[in-house]
């Protein structure tokens, strides 16, 4: 932090770290994140699973004045924050679907009286319409957009959570209600994991100005990386068996690439006398809270989940994750194996594939052909509906005429095809992307087939090339042989 001249700003937030969170100093790059925000300017993010990302912008909201709104992708993300911000006497609160209406009013009378520092909100809460008539009073004074996780803009935008691509004209809409205000609000985008490509989508559809950019290498010194070809499902499932029971009453984690492998995954594993769940999105939400305080309390050793779980959840003491099956880009499989050594500890992470031809076990090649055709029909369907509505409407209209119009107005806008006015109103223009109907960029068949080491090739796949000049990671199964 040498590089800062002493300010009040700088002097508040040292204050505030020992006042509130009991550290005497920053962690690598914090300080200088938490300057960005105090001065209002945008602010992109990317820092290793476990560098104290949160923080980064928990703090500044504590100094400031006006509200601090964090959009979060999930729900248990965001109870484990705001419980740990509560404890610290914060003034945090949440918003979504699953709570009653009692906690609900509660929050809301909190943000109209001024109370709140942070308010935790989906995408989709934010863009409710009655929220959205709450957040734009002028008497809601709004400091910053967080956007916590914010590569599930591109993971998730254009596929199962189309409100994220909304989120570029949240600003401009809020500062159409406060005519007054002298100040912009800023908009801070945090993630662990961003290829080059991802990196410029959260900026295009954030429309950050000018931000300043702050990066670490995700190298971690204590994760194990290996990768083992399999030969048929029985072997897949025979090397996952002896991968757990190796590994003892440790916490792991393991992840399928859809409902039906975790179920199926657990009915086989429990056969084999191993006590686990399965935790998907296609379970109750009680089912799922009841799940994650199961695994972070110890009482459920592992878990057999998909993507979702995990993000953001802080469990220090994970020793191992596995992949049943290769995610499909290389930026999902660093956030996930992420999720394990978060003290520091060596941790082992295992990713299961099949075999390079495909033909003893097409299993792997057979989802990403899944994949890519699904991509390929919503892609059609997209077009098709971009013949149907206006040049220019309002998104509820749309909706009633045609209930999945979201997801195909996500994708429009993904090929360029289109903009949002507003976060509600929509206009058609002229194709100016290429749209690609490959897989995402990052490819994971090239870290799959690499003979090097498995840490230089992740690095160099992320941009971090000075980091990988002289790297011998002797901690991966290729540098190990």
């Amino acid at each position: 932090m040498t590089d800062y001249q002493p300010s009040q700003q700088w002097q508040q937030a040292q204050s505030e770290l020992q006042r509130v969170w009991g550290y005497s100093q920053f962690r690598p790059l914090q300080g200088e994140i938490v300057l960005s925000i105090l001065q209002r300017k945008d602010t992109l993010v990317m820092l290793p699973t476990g560098a104290g990302k949160s923080l980064c912008f928990q703090l500044p909201a504590l100094l400031q004045t006006g509200l601090t709104i964090v959009v979060s992708p999930l729900v248990a993300l965001m109870e484990n924050q705001v419980q740990a911000l509560k404890t610290r006497g914060a003034a945090a609160a949440l918003l979504h679907s699953e709570q009653l209406r009692e906690q609900r009013q509660q929050t809301l009378n909190k943000l109209a009286g001024g109370q709140l520092r942070l308010l935790y909100l989906s995408p989709e809460s934010l863009l409710g319409a009655n929220l959205w008539q709450r957040l734009i009073n002028p008497a809601v004074k709004i400091q910053t957009l967080v956007i916590d996780e914010a590569h599930c803009i591109t993971q998730w935008g254009s596929s199962f959570r189309p409100a994220y691509r909304r989120l570029g004209a949240v600003r401009a809409a809020l500062l159409q209600q406060q005519p007054s205000s002298e100040e912009e609000i800023a908009i801070a985008a945090f993630t662990a994991t961003a290829d080059s490509a991802t990196q410029q989508d959260i900026r295009n559809v954030l429309g950050l100005k000018q931000p300043q950019v702050f990066r670490n290498s995700p190298y971690r010194k204590n994760l194990h990386l290996k990768i083992v070809r399999v030969w048929t499902a029985a072997s897949r499932r025979d090397r996952l068996n002896q991968f757990i029971q190796s590994q003892g009453q440790t916490t792991g984690l393991v992840y399928t690439r859809s409902r039906r492998d975790s179920e199926q995954l657990v009915e086989w594993l429990q056969f084999q006398g191993l006590h686990t769940a399965a935790y998907h999105a296609g379970l109750a939400p009680q089912e799922r809270r009841h799940i994650e305080q199961q695994w972070l309390s110890g009482k459920l050793p592992f878990v057999i989940c998909t993507s979702a779980f995990g993000m953001g959840v802080d469990k220090p003491n994970v020793r191992w994750v596995c992949h049943f099956h290769p995610p499909l880009t290389l930026a999902e499989y660093l956030q996930e194996i992420g999720r394990a050594g978060r003290d520091g500890q060596n941790s082992q992470t295992l990713l299961l594939a099949s075999e390079p031809t495909g033909l003893l076990d097409p299993t792997d090649r057979q989802r990403r052909e899944g994949f890519l055709k699904t991509m390929r029909s919503q892609s059609q369907l997209a077009q098709t509906l971009a013949q149907q509505i206006p040049s220019e409407g309002y998104l509820p209209d749309v909706l009633k005429q045609e209930p999945q119009a979201e997801l195909a107005l996500a994708i429009l806008h993904t090929q360029g095809q289109l903009v949002w006015v507003n976060p509600f109103h929509y206009r058609l223009q002229a194709k100016s992307a290429t749209f690609s109907e490959s897989a995402p960029q990052t490819s994971i068949e090239s870290y799959l087939s690499e003979r090097g080491c498995r840490w230089r090739f992740l690095l160099g796949a992320f941009g971090f090339g000075r980091e990988v000049q002289g790297l011998k990671c002797g901690n991966c199964d290729r540098c190990q042989r």
